[in-house]
């Protein structure tokens, strides 16, 4: 039996969690992949690929992005063992899975926006008020 792993037709679940932690960090310091695919002598296209997963960073370019975003290369590969569910292909394809959204731009900004919330209360009423946007449809 294949597992997602062994598919080469899929992107290896390393490839999707270093994609995945380059886009964080990019995110986190309010950049644009344009402003990073400049500053790297890459094109956004690749970029987006490179945080999808769906394209290898190589060892240079992974060189000068984790330059650009002033962040350790070994920090892109944190949490790599504990992450197996979202290192999952088919688990970032399913719509309701954390994973995915995590991977999509809006779950990125959305959970760090959230977690800059310091009130618990304030933190329950959105949770509160998503309930109640999906109850509604």
């Amino acid at each position: 039996m294949t597992t997602p792993h062994d598919d080469p037709k899929l992107p290896h679940p390393a490839d999707i969690h270093v994609g995945a932690l380059v886009r964080r960090r990019r995110k986190a310091l309010g950049m644009n992949q344009t402003t990073l695919a400049l500053a790297t002598g890459l094109t956004f296209q690749q970029i987006q690929k490179y945080e999808r997963g769906a394209n290898r960073i190589s060892a240079s370019k992974l060189y000068l992005i984790s330059k650009t975003l002033n962040q350790p290369i070994s920090e892109f590969f944190d949490g790599l063992d504990v992450s197996e569910s979202c290192m999952d292909p088919a688990e970032l394809q399913h719509e309701g899975s954390a994973c995915a959204f995590l991977a999509s731009q809006e779950g990125v900004e959305l959970a760090s926006f959230y977690t800059k919330i310091a009130r618990p209360a304030v933190r329950r009423k959105i949770l509160d008020l998503v309930n109640i946007l999906v109850a509604e449809g």
